[in-house]
């Protein structure tokens, strides 16, 4: 279950790194990425993978 405050990673997207989600609003999640800033994401689209800071390592391409 996500909620602000969670850590996540978009699946597309691994060059974006570790996100943050600051807000949730229905569908509308904005996640801070390390990378990529505060973006806006479609929960509805996009299926957000939830990770743990220090333990989940960014995947390698």
């Amino acid at each position: 279950m996500l909620m602000p405050g969670a850590f996540v990673r978009h699946p597309d997207r691994p060059d974006w790194g570790l996100g943050q989600i600051q807000s949730m609003i229905g569908h509308r999640i904005t996640v801070n990425f390390e990378n990529a800033g505060k973006v806006l994401i479609d929960g509805n689209v996009v299926e957000l993978v939830p990770a743990e800071p220090g333990r989940d390592a960014a995947p390698q391409s």
